[in-house]
């Protein structure tokens, strides 16, 4: 299983919010690139990004930051956060972004995911953020009434390969990562399933590489010194 560092962007730092209320947030480093370097260093391989700004406004205010960030190292690197139209994936891909994450516009815009699952095929994956069994929207400020599991058989219908799937309620909490809600899906779909939200202890990181999990994000448990890197990537068994 791949371990997936996180860095949330908000005005070019790297934050942290609970449980997806951008009222409650953090602030770890005014120099999100150095957090970067210390994922390489801890002999990460995979970085997931996520302009939180984007998620809401759908701009990109944190690109030239995610330029920088992209200069480090040979990190495979996926972003989200506010991907709502061909110009911004195209923004992302040619500043040599390796997987472009679409979360709002997967849902409200079928025809914008088709476009560029046909277009990019596996660099494209789809962030499902879950909140009470229902798909959230808009930075999670929005709950449709999408049940969550027949929309990733709906995205493993059109060729999506890739999906984040995160239980809002369990982001940032610490309290532990929504196992059944992984295994379920590892039974339910082929897709490569990334868990998110939650992952908060190396028996968390176990507990998903036995469920033959694609990759697990880790988020705030890196950056309270809950979970060591180093420890995390050896436990995954990548």
């Amino acid at each position: 299983m791949l371990i997936f560092p996180a860095i949330d962007l908000y005005e070019g730092k790297a934050v942290r919010l609970y449980k997806g209320d951008y009222a409650q947030m953090t602030v770890y480093s005014e120099r999100p690139w150095e957090i970067a370097e210390d994922f390489c260093r801890a002999g990460a391989t995979c970085l997931h990004l996520v302009d939180l700004e984007g998620a809401k406004s759908g701009t990109t205010p944190n690109l030239e930051t995610v330029k920088r960030i992209l200069s480090v190292g040979e990190l495979f690197v996926e972003v989200g956060g506010g991907i709502r139209n061909d110009e911004t994936v195209k923004a992302y891909i040619d500043a040599g972004v390796d997987r472009v994450i679409l979360g709002t516009a997967a849902v409200t815009d079928r025809e914008f995911l088709l476009r560029a699952v046909k277009t990019y095929g596996e660099r494209i994956a789809v962030g499902v953020d879950i909140k009470d069994g229902k798909v959230a929207i808009h930075g999670w400020t929005e709950t449709t009434g999408e049940d969550a599991f027949s929309f990733c058989q709906e995205l493993e219908r059109i060729g999506v390969r890739t999906v984040i799937c995160t239980d809002i309620s369990k982001d940032g909490a610490m309290k532990g990562t929504n196992r059944v809600l992984y295994r379920d899906l590892s039974k339910e779909f082929s897709l490569q399933i990334v868990a998110s939200g939650g992952v908060s202890s190396l028996a968390d990181v176990e507990a998903l590489a036995a469920m033959d999990l694609y990759g697990a994000i880790i988020g705030k448990a890196y950056y309270t010194g809950a979970i060591d890197l180093r420890d995390a990537i050896r436990v995954a068994g990548v």
